[in-house]
């Protein structure tokens, strides 16, 4: 059976909790990264993981200065972390119940990241198709894309960004099944408010 370790990705970077959310993002745009491993402050503390939908959602969403907000502010910490002996099924099914697109493997020190990309790259050993895996996630970006356009409006920025992750779920099942939907979930929600203006364009 694939682990963790087989198939996590060892490319990963690592900032302070004290860095600026500006900081985090040249950092991700240098390397193309999704997200970023918090680094403890000592060695009994926990590990922290910031990422893209952390800034789009509490920073960018509010339009806040990102030289002046720090990681530890808007950062998940404790974060959930891999074993790197876990075998591939298990990391799967770690993901599914607790709505995960990625997290740091560590035994002992940092060993690399692994994502929904690595789990579905190499999941032909897996029991459950990754079709499934994707459309479990998606419907859950679904329920989450609607309470935030509920929340903060359906011209919103965050509203426009939480679709845009279902459009990109939702096209990769597609590639998947090698087959192009009627109507996407966006589409639906957009015959529903036809005043909905796409507002997609967002920057620091």
């Amino acid at each position: 059976m694939l682990t963790a370790a087989d198939v996590m990705t060892k490319d990963v970077a690592m900032i302070r909790s004290s860095a600026t959310v500006k900081e985090a993002v040249d950092l991700m745009r240098a390397r193309d990264w999704r997200a970023l491993i918090v680094d403890r402050r000592h060695e009994q503390d926990a590990y922290g993981i910031i990422t893209e939908s952390d800034i789009v959602y509490k920073v960018i969403s509010y339009s806040k200065d990102p030289n002046k907000i720090r990681v530890y502010e808007i950062m998940t910490k404790p974060c959930i972390v891999v074993n790197p002996e876990l075998g591939l099924e298990y990391v799967a099914r770690l993901f599914a119940n607790h709505h995960l697109r990625r997290a740091p493997v560590i035994s002992g020190k940092l060993l690399g990241i692994i994502s929904l990309t690595d789990i579905l790259a190499r999941s032909s050993c897996l029991e459950q198709p990754r079709s499934f895996l994707l459309e479990q996630e998606l419907q859950d970006e679904i329920k989450k894309a609607r309470i935030v356009c509920a929340e903060k409006g359906i011209n919103s920025t965050e509203c426009a960004a939480a679709w845009d992750v279902v459009e990109e779920i939702q096209a990769e099942i597609a590639h998947q099944l090698a087959e192009k939907p009627l109507k996407t979930a966006f589409e639906d929600y957009c015959d529903e408010y036809p005043e909905f203006t796409e507002s997609r364009f967002y920057d620091l």
